[in-house]
């Protein structure tokens, strides 16, 4: 299957067949950020409580290029939004410059 619209790639997220697998790949990895974990943290489902969505299932190798993984489960894996958003350099903002870092302190 081929994801060339975005309305495809919806279609295909929330589809049965995915929400199932989705489910699955969550209680494989024990609701844990897979990347946290590798960096020695620990990131759960319990966190950020104020947000609807935690925790995202990944593509290792992306939908777009390998069509054929999209419901492969060894090519799928938990991260928390932060690392997701990291991986795909989504939201990357600019540090703020402290126009007074260099003034006087007293």
């Amino acid at each position: 299957m081929e994801y060339e619209t975005e309305q495809q790639k919806k279609r295909f997220y929330k589809s049965k067949e995915w929400q199932l697998l989705r489910r699955e790949v969550l209680e494989r990895d024990n609701y844990e950020c897979q990347e946290c974990k590798r960096n020695g943290r620990v990131y759960t489902d319990n966190h950020d409580p104020d947000k609807h969505k935690r925790l995202d299932i990944d593509h290792i190798k992306e939908i777009e290029d390998h069509p054929e993984l999209a419901l492969e489960i060894d090519n799928l894996e938990v991260l928390c939004v932060k690392c997701h958003n990291k991986k795909h350099n989504r939201f990357k903002f600019k540090k703020k410059e402290n126009r007074w870092s260099e003034d006087e302190r007293w």
